[in-house]
This record gives structure tokens, sequence and C-alpha cells, in this order.
């Protein structure tokens, strides 16, 4: 199996247009290509996953531990695959002195060698010390090759070429001229998702074109190919049909934010998905449970305001007591409205609270959470080395310039934050009848099982009301 991690010297240099460009190429060559993205991101992986028509994969030391890593890769990754990994900042950057979260240290953990995207606007000579000093700072990296970003002309890319092979011994693998139709568009929480982007498919097939003639893409498909095997994680039989329930997830322009695994766990649990759009759909599909992930309500919340018949199912649902769960921007569909830059749209009414967009992040990176004994689903195995005595606690993450504003004193939280900011900083995940609904983003692991918990929460609760009328969110006729 080839593999690869693509890098940078620091974030912003272009390596998810790079990466997603070359996933593409790959795959237009016939070379089946496995993408991968380092950290908590949802909107990288939907353009990687959508370039390589496989889903992408999700690597984050603070919630998977090293050997689950491993096995992801080694599971999801054949002998003739490329795994292309898509690091996050730059190759060294990390939350601790020693680097141990770092896209170098996922290097080392995978054995995979490093691609450096550089942006090499108003850069000529400097660019040695620059790729000499990231050889020579941990020597264990293997930096098989720089693509440089953003040249402006042959002339420039001559110079950045004659200096790179002059002075370091690292192949240039490509030139990559500054073209302002290549970039992904941004906006207030960074790159537009590939669910939104109107153009998605033309503009990830005129990145496939650019790198195409711009890039060596056979000499960077073979990278790797030495690289000894990874471990695979062990199978585990599926749950049987007498067991499985359905469970409606909203998927959309407005809600597309969901780990690729994470979907699988709920399957694996005994799911049957059933995917909606909350922005066209005028009912909830008839099912056992709910998911809304997050995304940008706020960047649709006229289209999801007009969708009344949709709102009210939502309402009527978890107000009848279908269990469900919302992340961040599902958690701001159910509160009673949003406002954003004077304008308030009304959403589902489920919380009492009103969402307020502000201009600066309310919540940003890496959680710490500490259950507070009120979460109705069923009690997680403590991690390892942690007496049964002490309350659950994991590490999930959140991103949100919203503020759910105000909450009343009797609202029940089913978390302690513990780092991080939640809902108020000292608590999230509001719970209400048979709803969890936090701003915190949870990852399916070992660390926290969250998918296998729900579906059995929501397989308990069908199985209280077996007796009873099931629960109809949309007319059968």
């Amino acid at each position: 199996m080839a593999r690869l991690l693509i890098s940078a010297a620091h974030k912003s240099s272009g390596k998810t247009t790079i990466s997603t460009g070359l996933c593409a190429a790959l795959a237009a060559r016939g070379q089946p290509v496995q993408p991968f993205k380092k950290g908590p991101d949802y909107i990288d992986p939907l353009w990687l996953g959508r370039a390589a028509g496989r889903p992408c994969v999700n690597l984050d030391f603070n919630t998977m531990s090293h050997q689950e890593i491993r096995e992801a890769v080694g599971t999801r990754t054949g002998a003739s695959d490329v795994a292309l990994i898509e690091g996050n900042k730059g190759l060294y950057d990390g939350l601790d002195l020693e680097g141990s979260n770092s896209n170098a240290a996922l290097a080392r953990l995978l054995q995979a060698p490093v691609v450096l995207v550089i942006d090499s606007r108003g850069v000529t000579r400097g660019v040695a010390p620059l790729l000499l000093g990231y050889q020579a700072f941990e020597r264990d990296i293997q930096i098989a090759g720089v693509i440089l970003n953003r040249v402006g002309g042959s002339r420039h890319g001559s110079k950045l070429r004659a200096v790179i092979e002059h002075y370091t011994d690292i192949p240039v693998l490509g030139m990559v001229s500054e073209n302002a139709d290549l970039q992904i568009l941004e906006r207030h929480l960074g790159l537009i998702p590939s669910n939104e982007h109107a153009a998605a498919d033309a503009q990830i097939q005129r990145l496939a074109r650019v790198i195409e003639a711009e890039v060596d893409v056979q000499r960077i498909g073979g990278l790797g190919q030495t690289a000894p095997p990874l471990p695979r994680a062990p199978a585990t039989a599926p749950a049987p049909d007498a067991a499985r329930v359905r469970i409606a997830v909203a998927r959309d322009a407005a809600f597309g934010f969901y780990y690729a695994t994470d979907l699988e766990a709920l399957e694996q649990a005994g799911a049957e998905l059933l995917f909606f759009d909350a922005l066209q759909d005028t009912e909830l599909p008839p099912a056992d449970g709910l998911f809304i992930g997050g995304g940008f309500p706020e960047s649709r919340m006229r289209e999801l305001e007009a969708n009344a018949s949709m709102r009210e199912s939502v309402r009527a649902a978890i107000e009848s007591g279908l269990p469900a769960y919302a992340e961040c921007g599902g958690l701001m569909y159910l509160a009673r409205g949003i406002t954003w830059n004077g304008t308030r749209c009304a959403m589902a009414g489920v919380l009492p609270g009103e969402v307020v967009m502000h201009a600066r992040p309310q919540g940003r990176g890496y959680v710490r959470l500490e259950e507070t004994g009120q979460l109705p689903w069923p009690a997680a195995d403590s991690a390892p080395d942690v007496p049964d005595s002490r309350p659950f606690a994991f590490g999930a993450h959140e991103f949100h310039y919203s503020a759910l504003e105000p909450m009343p004193a009797g609202t029940v939280y089913a978390y302690r934050v513990l780092r991080g900011h939640g809902i108020d900083g000292r608590h999230d995940g509001i719970v209400y009848r048979n709803l969890l609904a936090s701003y915190s983003h949870l990852r399916h692991s070992a660390q926290n099982p969250w998918a296998d918990r729900f579906v059995a929460f929501v397989r308990g609760v069908q199985a209280d009301r077996s007796r009873r009328t099931p629960i109809r969110t949309r007319s059968n006729a």
C-alpha cells in the first residue's frame, strides 16, 4: 500500500486544494485513493471524499488511540490503494512543546513520507533554508518531495527549482501556478463545504486538470510503497435484524457534518439510516430515532424557516418522546430562532433559547467533557485505568460563532465542561425529554462509543413502546 502525508510549512498554504486535486487526478488514472484528514474537520473531508469517490476518514489524536489510528488506515486501504492523508496546519505545529499531536507525529506513527506544500508567493532563495530547517528539525521524518504552490510564472518557478536542486536533496514534485479560479471558496467558518457548493464537481475537475498538468502525479502515487503494512481492526459481527432500529438523519445543504466512521458505527450497532432533507422534505421519515448533525443552518435559515411543516414535524416528534441527538448546527435548528446580521428566522422551537450569531468564535477547538449523570443513554464503560467511581469523561471538539441565549435556570445538562466552552462555559449537552443537544461534536471511538450508546437508547425506548402504537412522523399514504 502506498501512503503519504500532505503537509505544509504553515496553514493556508493550499493543502486542501492540492490534496483534493491529487485525489481526483489519481482516481481519474484508475488509481484507487483512500483519503484521510488529520484532526477534527468536516469540510475538508467532504471535498477529499467527493474527489476520491470514497468517504474520507479523520485521524485524530484527541479522540483515537495510536492503535486505532493505525488500524483505521490499515483497514481501509488495500495493496493497490494510495492512502493520501491531508494534514492540518504546519508539519510541526501542535498543542504541546513536544509536538505529540503534530502532522510529523502522525507521519511517524504511520511511517508515511511527507510531501510539503509551500506557498511560494514572495519567496525565491529563501525557500532553501526553510526546507533545510524542516529536514533537520526532526530527522526521522522523511520529506519525500515538495509541491510549490501559487508560483508567479515560469521565471519564478525556474528560480525556485534551481535553488531547491542546488541546496537540498528534496525533489520538486510540482509547481502549481497562481490561479484564483482554483481556490475553494471561503466564508466565516472557513471553506464552503462541497455539499453546499453548487459547482463542486466542476471545481474538483478543474483542480484535477491543473494537478495533472503541473504535478508529477505518477511519482506521488508511488510514494510510500516500501512502508511496512499496518494492522487491520478486528472484525465485528453486525447487529441481528431483530435488534435493528431506524434513525432519521438530516443531510442537506444546511446539515452535512457527519464523520463517515460515525455513520458506519451507527449502522454496525444496528441502525438503518434514513436520510432526509430539512430544506425540502415536508415531514420526517417514519423512524425510531433522530440525528441532526452540524452544518451551517444560519446560511440557510430563511429556507429552514420557510419549511414550516418540517419544523413542526421535528418539534412534534421530539415532544412525543422520539429519541433524538443534535450537534451544534442541529442544536441551533432546535432553538426558537436564529438571529444573524440583524435578521431573525424562526426554527423548530424545541429548546427555549434563541441562537445569536457573533463576529468572533464563541467556542473553538478541543473540549473535554464529563458526564453529570443526567444523560439518558446507557452508561459507557470507563476508560482504561480510570476508576469506575469517577464520572465518565472524554474528548470532543467544538467550533461555533453562535451562542444560545438565554437558557432557563432549570435546564438539565448532560456534561460539565472541563475544557472548552459548550453552552455557557460550564455546561453542554441539553437534556429535554429524550433529546440530547450539544455544541460539542462527538467522535465514535473506543474512548467514547457514543454511536453504540445512542442506538442502545433508541432500542430501549422502542422496546418500552413495543405494546403501544409507534410514533408516526410521516403518513404512509
